[in-house]
C-alpha cells in the first residue's frame, strides 16, 4: 500500500484520480485551495488539506509523507489566466516548481503533473505529436510549456523522476457547469437540457480532441507506476476529433432536447485546431483511450 499527494485532488481530474488510488487500497491526501474544487468530490478515505501548493512549507511537509505526488492543482481556465494574469502564473508554475523542489528536498520523490495540449498554440500540423512545435497562444499555455521546462530541469539536475501529460480536451462526470470557467460539455450540457441557449465563439468548425477522464486517470496511474519517468512528456488524447458544432448537437440529441445555437466573435487565446497523437503514450504505457466519445457523453449526461 502506497501513499500519495495528490494536489487539486477535489477538482474534476483529480477527484476521479483517488476514487482510483483509494479503490486499489493506496492512501491518499489531498491539498487543495477549494477555489474550484469541491470537498465532496474527495473519497471519504483521503485527508484534505486546504492550502496554497505554492506555499513551499506546506507542500515540503505533505511530501515528506508521501511516497510521491500527482501533481494537477492549477488554473485552468484560459480567461481566468488571461484576467488574472499574476495571481494565475503563481498557481500554475510556481506551484509546480514548488512542488518538484519539495520532491528534490524529500530525496527525489517521483512526480506525475498535468501539462497540456494548450503549449503547442493554433499549430496547423495536425494531428500533433510531441515533437511537434510548441507557441502557446495563452498565458494558461505558455506557464504549462513553463512546468515541461522545468520538470526537465527537475529530472536532469536534481534528479526528480517526474513525467508530463498534455491534456487534451477532458471530460466527464463532476465538471461543473455553474462555473464559468467550466469545460465547453459541462457547459452545453447544463444549457441545453434547461431549454437555454448555447453561444459557440467562432463559426463551430473548431475542432477539438475529447478524451474520457477515466482514459486520463489511467495515463496518470501508469506513469507513477512505472517508476515516475526521465522528464519526458506525453499526449493523453484519441486521435478523433470533434468540432464543437457536432459536440452541441450530439448533446441536443443524446438529451432529447434542441440546440439554440448564437454564434459569437472567437475569443483571444481560442485555438482553431486542436488534435493529438496518442502514439508515443500508447507505446510507453499501453493505456489507449478506450471510451469513445459518445460512450463517454452518455455517462457525463448521467452523471448530470
Amino acid at each position: 500500500m502506497a501513499h500519495w499527494l495528490v494536489t487539486g485532488g477535489c477538482g474534476f481530474i483529480g477527484s476521479h484520480l483517488c476514487d482510483a488510488l483509494t479503490a486499489r487500497g493506496d492512501t491518499v491526501t489531498i491539498l487543495d485551495d477549494m477555489s474550484t474544487g469541491k470537498r465532496e468530490n474527495a473519497p471519504a478515505e483521503a485527508e484534505v488539506v486546504e492550502g496554497d501548493v505554492a506555499d513551499a512549507a506546506l507542500v515540503r511537509r505533505l511530501m515528506e509523507k508521501a511516497d510521491g505526488c500527482f501533481h494537477l492543482a492549477a488554473v485552468a481556465s484560459v480567461q481566468r489566466c488571461t484576467e488574472e494574469w499574476v495571481t494565475s502564473h503563481r498557481t500554475n508554475l510556481t506551484g509546480t516548481i514548488t512542488v518538484f523542489d519539495a520532491a528534490r528536498q524529500a530525496g527525489g520523490r517521483p512526480v506525475i503533473y498535468a501539462s497540456s495540449a494548450a503549449v503547442y498554440g493554433d499549430n496547423p500540423d495536425v494531428p500533433l505529436d510531441e515533437d511537434a512545435r510548441t507557441r502557446p497562444l495563452s498565458a494558461y499555455g505558455a506557464d504549462k510549456l513553463g512546468c515541461e521546462l522545468h520538470g526537465r530541469v527537475a529530472h536532469g539536475v536534481h534528479g526528480v523522476p517526474n513525467t508530463g501529460f498534455r491534456f487534451f480536451n477532458v471530460f466527464g462526470p463532476r465538471q461543473d457547469p455553474k462555473s464559468p470557467y467550466s469545460g465547453v460539455i459541462a457547459i452545453f450540457t447544463d444549457r441545453i437540457r434547461a431549454g437555454q441557449g448555447i453561444t459557440i465563439f467562432g463559426n463551430g468548425e473548431q475542432v477539438r480532441d475529447f478524451v474520457y477522464v477515466g482514459d486520463v486517470v489511467r495515463h496518470l496511474l501508469a506513469a507513477m507506476d512505472a517508476g515516475g519517468g526521465e522528464g519526458a512528456v506525453f499526449n493523453v488524447c484519441t486521435g478523433r476529433k470533434t468540432s464543437v458544432l457536432d459536440l452541441a448537437n450530439t448533446i441536443a440529441e443524446l438529451s432529447d432536447a434542441e440546440a439554440d445555437i448564437t454564434f459569437a466573435e472567437p475569443r483571444a487565446g481560442d485555438i482553431r485546431t486542436s488534435l493529438g497523437d496518442p502514439a508515443k503514450a500508447n507505446a510507453a504505457f499501453n493505456v489507449p483511450a478506450e471510451t469513445d466519445f459518445r460512450s463517454g457523453l452518455r455517462l457525463t449526461l448521467e452523471s448530470h
